[in-house]
């Protein structure tokens, strides 16, 4: 069963974070010859001060 985890910084929007599963799902099929039913992505959305970017974390830098 291929599984996807995926970390971005917050503020996305639900149509997009659905539009990652979408693709993210079908690259997988494609990539491995799973069926979709057995693809699985999962979002984990990370606060911008708890990502850092060159020693800085993402709110500070304006993210």
């Amino acid at each position: 069963m291929p599984f996807a985890q995926i970390y971005m910084i917050e503020g996305r929007t639900e149509a997009q974070k659905k539009a990652v599963i979408e693709k993210v799902s079908q690259a997988l099929v494609e990539a491995t010859g799973a069926p979709m039913a057995n693809v699985r992505v999962w979002i984990q959305e990370v606060p911008k001060e708890n990502w850092g970017i060159a020693g800085v974390s993402a709110k500070e830098l304006g993210r």
